[in-house]
């Protein structure tokens, strides 16, 4: 279906972009994203996927927004505390771009309801704060062939890497292949402990937004296989070459 032509204004930085143009659109208009965690990642991935034009995006998060949320999570205002994050996400996002399906699972994610969630979309943003949700992620959109692009950030740190180990096209790596198996509960240290940096949060989900859009449109070059690593901090950005392991419980 052709561009209407408020989209044809709306979306005009892109369709002058020969790596997007109209064909890249209307790719992007197809789109079904699923964002797991409305925090300090998932803030930045939802509002720069609605002012893309993503056709749908749903947004899982259990949790209701607190006033220490609001130094990183830039989809919430002051007046949104003690509101379910998704409803106030899903207000937020229509009013940036109402020609944008949003639907919010007001919901933790688990082995119970993972295949549910994520059965009716494309592309999975993993913004979620804990590896429990990591590894689920990883093993359920494996088995449903669904494409994983998951970031994390702590402190001034990041990293940034897209599964789909079931894509037999390339020589990709899942989750478990970095990580064979969660560490130890209480082991690793979470945000409200070691403190994170808002902007280094929406750097990483800006990025996560940016590798979203390279895997529904196909332009450029992205992050299946490899991982970026950044040290904000010290402003050190790399990128590193993933290989499969063979003795991967999953994939291997």
């Amino acid at each position: 279906m052709a561009l209407s032509d408020e989209e044809l204004d709306r979306y005009a930085r892109h369709l002058v972009l020969r790596e997007i143009g109209g064909v890249g659109q209307a790719k992007i208009r197809a789109a079904k994203v699923l964002i797991v965690g409305a925090g300090g990642l998932g803030s930045p991935v939802a509002l720069y996927l609605a002012a893309a034009g993503v056709g749908e995006i749903g947004i899982v998060d259990d949790d209701a927004v607190s006033l220490s949320n609001l130094q990183r999570q830039i989809l919430f205002s002051t007046r949104d505390v003690g509101r379910p994050k998704v409803d106030a996400a899903a207000e937020r996002l229509a009013a940036l771009n109402p020609g944008v399906r949003v639907t919010p699972h007001h919901a933790r994610l688990t082995a119970a309801n993972a295949e549910r969630l994520i059965a009716g979309y494309d592309i999975v943003a993993d913004g979620s704060d804990n590896f429990e949700t990591r590894f689920l992620l990883n093993d359920v959109c494996h088995a449903a062939r669904k494409i994983l692009v998951s970031a994390a950030v702590t402190e001034f740190d990041g990293q940034l890497a897209t599964f789909k180990a079931w894509d037999k096209s390339g020589v990709y790596p899942c989750y478990r292949c970095l990580f064979s198996a969660p560490p130890p509960p209480g082991t690793v240290p979470n945000c409200s402990e070691t403190g994170v940096l808002g902007a280094a949060a929406g750097v990483m989900g800006s990025l996560q937004a940016l590798e979203v859009l390279k895997q529904i449109t196909g332009m450029g070059e992205n992050l299946a296989g490899k991982i970026l690593i950044t040290d904000t901090l010290a402003w050190r950005f790399r990128v590193v070459s993933l290989a499969p392991d063979p003795k991967c419980p999953l994939c291997g």
